[in-house]
């Protein structure tokens, strides 16, 4: 038997881990003005001098973090935002002006007719996944190579990722193949920083509402990071170039019905933050 006094299935969850914190003596500072500070901090001291290299999905982990980062380092990151064809309709325009008015140094790399070429007739989802990724890798190691002391990839990895990508032997099931790629290829030459891997995606959230992120990009529906192209399963020449999502996808997210959590969320609750885990799995994915 399990019990998860955390997730919003469970009838006065929060109010019981309240309870246990109060009986504690716990002091609930854990908000994410604090968070922010300690993340920031954290950063800082992990890049030392050295230029970070963000990707950039449009996604509310990758796109908080780039907010998160540009206070951090400043003028030391660059962060790629990659049009490959698979994205949702006017989602390129919309991350340029959400991310940009902020500080965020933020490069888009038009891509869409190498993607393409790369799956042209392949209909097998996991042969897909593993193609996009490797294209991911090979534009960011072009965009690696135009910066000077470039030393660091982000990305918006999230606790549930990590739990996604522990694999067989180690207390999880793979879920996600681009998760888990193994590590940084070599020829990449950078190391991998990943300052959101121990929050979830509502704890992320807070943060992009506190770091100024529009509504519309903090609370957007969840989106496949290899876009529209997965999960139809079918050959890429039915598939043109910059093919919108279809309409339902486009629409303004919804909270979902009451009790039902969405992907990577939780009941928020003041904890302590959790230790770092040495042996969790990292790797380069597609940011979501």
């Amino acid at each position: 038997m399990q019990f998860h006094p955390e997730v919003v299935h469970t009838p006065k969850g929060g109010q019981l881990l309240a309870n246990f914190l109060e009986i504690c003596g716990v002091t609930r500072d854990w908000t994410a003005e604090h968070i922010i500070d300690e993340l920031i901090a954290d950063v800082r001291t992990q890049v030392g001098d050295g230029r970070v290299l963000l990707a950039i999905s449009g996604g509310v982990d990758s796109s908080t973090l780039g907010l998160l980062l540009a206070r951090a380092v400043g003028e030391k990151l660059t962060a790629v935002f990659i049009d490959h064809g698979l994205l949702r309709l006017g989602e390129r325009e919309q991350v340029e002006a959400a991310l940009k008015p902020l500080g965020v140094n933020l490069v888009t790399v038009d891509a869409r007719a190498e993607f393409m070429a790369a799956l042209d007739g392949v209909s097998d989802p996991e042969q897909k996944r593993k193609i996009i990724g490797r294209e991911f890798v090979e534009v960011f190691q072009a965009e690696a190579k135009k910066l000077t002391n470039a030393k660091w990839l982000a990305q918006g990895t999230i606790y549930p990722d990590v739990i996604e990508s522990a694999g067989k032997g180690k207390k999880g099931q793979t879920i996600k193949s681009h998760h888990n790629v193994g590590g940084l290829p070599e020829t990449l030459n950078l190391q991998l920083l990943e300052p959101l891997r121990e929050l979830f995606k509502d704890e992320v959230r807070k943060l992009g509402v506190a770091l100024g992120l529009p509504h519309d990009m903090v609370y957007r529906h969840p989106f496949p990071g290899q876009g529209v192209d997965v999960p139809r399963g079918v050959p890429d020449q039915q598939h043109p170039p910059g093919h919108p999502a279809p309409g339902p996808v486009q629409q303004r997210p919804r909270a979902g019905p009451p009790g039902i959590a969405t992907h990577g969320s939780r009941r928020p609750a003041p904890v302590a933050r959790r230790a770092r885990s040495p042996s969790a799995p990292t790797g380069i994915s597609i940011p979501t």
